[in-house]
């Protein structure tokens, strides 16, 4: 590398060091929460809106029939979910690049790793297409109802054209987050759920469209964010950071694919519903405070972060827990009449509290790794936990003895109980001052990237 260059590099670093020693702690404390709410909060807001647009679908096709709602249903949780939680955990790969370029100062970077994202991202969609397609014939053969299987298999065509919104819109929130532009995120994220529910009350209860109406308006409530956030950056948002596209964006991919895939594996098996809207809130949180902290070249300061944002999301997740033992069964009943069914939810209670809980830090965990870059070492963790230890003690005590639902559930949060413990112990002996190097041995890399061709011009 040219002298000059690491020079200036290294002074950038150096001038960026704060003196955390000699801040009082609840200045630090106080510092360090606004930095990650700004993250935190419009992140929770936007991932719940992202939910609620597919609760709102799912309760406007309940008034078509109960074979669409349970085809519906069967879609959505099972293959739209699968489909989301890879993309979503492969667009985690702009946290890492983005948030580590943008605490070095290194903002002409940032657009062609965006781009770089969805070039990944793209590709990827391509291949989980066919599954869309052939949702029909899966189904049939894995014993599913016939009728369901086939309205299922329509539902899923029209579900594709969602795929592929996943991927401006996970790429462009990261991005986004980055750069504590979220505000942006949370306004189209509201409009965009104002106008669903409307839409779908014209076309569903009013207009009789059916299934063509309820998936019309969800399509257009997933893309709308999306023109809102590509206006945002494209269009003078982000003038540090968005330079307009690049052939830049068609080298060196590998490394983004890499990230990507294990960042996929890694959180794929981690979304399960409203409580981990607002975990996924704090991983995005976290990522994005630990990459900027390891960029600029303080591992204190990282280290202080991971605490605090762990911390606080634990503290929410202890209030929903006794939140959820207290009320029980009491909250079915905001969605069904039957004494029946708030008497199930009421018996599986204290196992969705026990869940709350434990999922309040290790999504947490996975962000750090995200902000570190270290995901691959997380996807095998989270991989072995998830079919070595989960799966084979749920399916135990499911079907040998025979406590079916309870049995799979205990299995699983057994899985993500050792998994958050394993979590915890590689952030506790990561040596952060070594992760500061290796980050800032990728912005050299970077910067060196970035440099060379203007100095071929």
């Amino acid at each position: 590398m040219d002298p000059a260059i690491e020079e200036k590099l290294l002074t950038d670093v150096k001038g960026r060091e704060g003196v955390p020693g000699k801040e009082k702690l609840k200045d630090r404390l106080w510092s360090e929460a606004k930095k990650m709410w700004v993250v935190a909060g419009p992140a929770i807001f936007t991932k719940m809106s992202t939910f609620g647009t597919n609760v709102i679908s799912q309760a406007f096709v309940g008034h078509i029939g109960a074979t669409e709602l349970a085809a519906y249903s069967l879609v959505s949780t099972v293959f739209l979910r699968f489909a989301m939680g890879i993309l979503l955990g492969m667009s985690s790969a702009v946290a890492t690049l983005c948030g580590q370029a943008y605490g070095a100062n290194q903002y002409d970077m940032l657009g062609v790793y965006l781009q770089r994202s969805w070039i990944v991202l793209f590709t990827c969609s391509l291949f989980l297409v066919p599954v869309f397609c052939l949702t029909s014939p899966i189904l049939k053969a894995l014993g599913q109802d016939e009728a369901i299987a086939e309205v299922a298999g329509v539902i899923a065509l029209w579900f594709i054209p969602v795929l592929f919104s996943f991927v401006p819109s996970f790429t462009c929130q990261q991005f986004l987050q980055i750069q504590s532009k979220n505000m942006i995120i949370s306004y189209l994220a509201f409009f965009s759920l104002s106008i669903h529910v409307l839409l779908s009350w014209l076309l569903v209860v009013r207009y009789k469209l059916g299934i063509p109406g309820a998936m019309m308006s969800t399509i257009l409530a997933y893309w709308l964010p999306n023109l809102g956030q590509l206006s945002f950056v494209i269009c003078g948002g982000c003038r540090e950071t968005w330079k307009g596209f690049s052939f830049l964006a068609f080298k060196d991919l590998w490394p983004i694919v890499k990230l990507s895939l294990s960042s996929g594996a890694m959180l794929c098996l981690n979304i399960n519903g409203w409580e981990m809207m607002i975990s996924l809130g704090f991983l995005a949180a976290a990522s994005v405070r630990v990459s900027n902290e390891l960029g600029r070249g303080d591992s204190k300061a990282a280290k202080f972060s991971i605490v605090n944002t762990v911390l606080t999301s634990l503290a929410i997740g202890f209030v929903l827990f006794i939140f959820f033992l207290f009320f029980r069964g009491h909250l079915a009943y905001l969605f069904t009449e039957s004494s029946e069914v708030a008497a199930a939810v009421a018996d599986l209670s204290p196992l969705l509290a026990c869940s709350i809980l434990l999922n309040s830090v290790q999504p947490v965990l996975s962000g750090v790794a995200v902000g570190a870059g270290w995901q691959s070492i997380v996807a095998y963790v989270n991989i072995a936990c998830y079919y070595l230890v989960g799966v084979p003690v749920g399916a135990v005590l499911g079907y040998v003895f025979n406590f079916q639902v309870k049995g799979v559930w205990i299995g699983m949060l057994f899985g993500t109980f050792v998994q958050t413990i394993v979590l915890i112990i590689i952030t506790c002996k990561t040596d952060w001052d070594q992760q500061v190097s290796i980050a800032q041995k990728r912005v050299n890399k970077w910067f060196v990237e970035a440099e060379e061709p203007s100095a071929n011009q």
